[in-house]
């Protein structure tokens, strides 16, 4: 069985993420694997999964940030606020032409900063129970509130006709889909994504992604270790405190943030998080 550690895979477009993680059970030869965040179908790029014990870390993973590359186009709007919904409304020619260039920008301006998102109704979110994307498949009214969220940049790369092409680097939990649909909106013509890839998510991005075809020629995994000191401030023990967390206890030694910490040979040990006259486990890997 492989080691346990992060696989970061370079996922295609149309299939599903779960999809992604029943290839990677077979080539890890093992069941325990889980991602941090889901990607639609249509969607591509960097999908973090983990292996074995390291899909502990996952949940943690899920709340640092990513970014997207994506295409907006404007003047149609979808019941999805994708490509794969059905389109709901179209705009005329004479108010799809009057969306200048300057307006686009502008408008997606408002977007920068911690907004309040009303996320896509075909969402993975839970109501009641039930994923707020099966509700909507059922016939069902989906009314899900606001949540706030925050983007931290968003380039526009260029506007062609009704297509805009932008960059977006936000908080976990926010819909790129819901921006389009939103902006759309503001400009009085709707508004739907059509390509949507991510580049990043936390510290892994492209550059360390495989796609599934390389994977299955020659898969291997980011050390727990190393994943640890890729996403969080890195902690070195003595052999004292690494004793203590070995069973859980507290340490008097502060932490600035939730960090990984090591003990003196470099084993990843534990997540701490600060507390009150020093720092208190999160998580414990050994």
């Amino acid at each position: 069985m492989t080691a346990p550690g992060l696989v970061v895979v370079d996922k295609p477009g149309g299939i599903t993420s779960h999809d992604v993680v029943a290839r990677v059970r077979r080539l890890a030869g093992t069941r325990k694997v889980g991602h941090a965040g889901t990607l639609d179908p249509m969607a591509t790029g960097v999908l973090v999964l983990g292996v074995d014990r390291a899909t502990r870390l996952l949940g943690h993973l899920m709340v640092t940030e990513k970014q997207y590359d994506a295409t907006i186009r404007l003047g149609v709007t979808t019941t999805t606020d994708d490509a794969e919904g059905e389109v709901v409304a179209t705009a005329a020619a004479g108010d799809l032409a009057a969306v200048t260039e300057e307006r686009v920008r502008a408008a997606l301006t408002s977007y920068v900063g911690e907004i309040a998102q009303v996320p896509t109704a075909v969402s993975a979110i839970k109501v009641d129970g039930k994923r707020a994307y099966q509700r909507v498949r059922d016939g069902e009214e989906v009314d899900l509130p606001a949540r706030r969220v925050t983007v931290h940049d968003l380039a526009v790369h260029a506007v062609e006709g009704d297509l805009v092409r932008v960059s977006v680097r936000c908080s976990s939990g926010t819909y790129i889909r819901a921006i389009a649909r939103d902006v759309g909106r503001d400009l009085g013509v709707g508004g739907h994504l059509t390509a949507l890839r991510r580049t990043a998510v936390g510290a892994f991005d492209l550059a360390s992604a495989r796609t599934l075809e390389e994977l299955a020629d020659d898969f291997g995994v980011v050390p727990i270790a190393a994943a640890a000191r890729a996403t969080f401030p890195a902690v070195e023990l003595d052999e004292d405190e690494a004793a203590d967390v070995r069973v859980g206890r507290r340490l008097a030694r502060p932490v600035g943030a939730l960090s990984a910490v090591f003990a003196p040979d470099g084993e990843f040990l534990a997540l701490y998080e600060p507390a009150e006259s020093g720092s208190r486990p999160v998580a414990v890997f050994v």
